[in-house]
């Protein structure tokens, strides 16, 4: 789960509209390929049946379609059809320009292994189906047809509405088949909040009750989880955190301690002083005079 934190640190979910349009056509087919991206459709007029991974599904009317990266695709549509769509990147990734839908006959991806979106029910471990069940279906319809009608303009305001209204779209879905997991498989993903939590924190006291509650879970579950996730417990992740801060104080400014302890969030001066030996091996003054004597050379 530690990978999965780290890897949505470097990729965060930023959603991308590569490709976006109602498609309108008669009987119609796109024959083998596999996509690099994700791949939305909603099925607004007609029937369809697409094969993913080798399994058919047929959709009706008012159905939607989601397709994830890598999955090896036939689509048809079976008579006369309306059906928006949207290609787009889910995950951040600085090359997303170079991205492309794929086309036909393009099977083997090893040379856009760079371009390639990770899968979300790899990545954190969900099923989302092919198709989509969605709790509010009326909504997310909405929405994506609005989607693809501001992607058809090209002025930035447009294409912003459309970037953003995708960026709903995945907060729909995220939540749909998210939060029926149970919550401590959800909480390793949602502690990413706590180094943030604590440097806005650090000069209070900080509860492991209030940090439990937000992150839904009990105390004794919580310390766990935070421990399985960074190693050590809360109290000294946020102990560390004082000191490496209480560090840069006494480096580079000349505030005392007294206002060094203050603004990193022990009791007073004496506990600062017991807390900062403690780990650094000297007393808080002592490390001062010693990093100006090292500065200045």
């Amino acid at each position: 789960m530690r990978n999965i934190a780290d890897f949505i640190a470097r990729h965060p979910v930023v959603p991308f509209i590569r490709e976006c349009d109602f498609a309108i056509r008669a009987p119609w087919s796109m024959p083998e390929r596999r996509l690099l991206d994700y791949l939305l459709i909603y099925i607004q007029n007609g029937r369809c049946r697409f094969w993913v991974d080798g399994t058919p599904y047929l959709f009706e009317q008012g159905e939607f379609c989601l397709i994830q990266p890598n999955s090896l695709t036939v689509l048809e549509g079976l008579g006369n059809t309306v059906t928006p769509f949207a290609h787009f990147d889910l995950f951040y990734n600085p090359e997303r320009e170079k991205s492309f839908p794929t086309r036909a006959g393009q099977t083997v991806l090893s040379a856009y292994l760079n371009l390639l979106q990770p899968r979300l029910n790899d990545l954190l471990g969900i099923d989302i189906p092919c198709r989509l069940r969605l709790r509010y279906p009326s909504k997310f319809r909405d929405t994506f047809l609005q989607v693809v009608e501001y992607w058809q303009y090209r002025d930035p305001v447009a294409q912003l509405r459309a970037q953003a209204g995708m960026t709903e779209l995945s907060i729909l879905l995220l939540e749909d088949y998210l939060t029926d997991r149970p919550s401590q498989s959800i909480s390793q993903q949602t502690l990413n909040w706590i180094t943030s939590y604590f440097s806005l924190h650090l000069d209070q006291e900080v509860r492991i009750e209030d940090m439990a509650r937000r992150a839904n879970l009990s105390p004794s579950r919580f310390n766990a989880v935070f421990k399985e996730q960074y190693g050590v417990t809360p109290h000294q992740y946020l102990l560390d955190m004082r000191i490496s801060h209480a560090r840069e104080l006494l480096q580079n400014t000349d505030l005392s301690q007294e206002q060094i302890a203050a603004y990193c969030g022990f009791a007073d001066v004496h506990h600062f002083s017991k807390s900062f030996r403690k780990k650094m091996g000297l007393p808080p003054g002592r490390y001062r005079s010693e990093q100006r004597r090292v500065t200045l050379g």
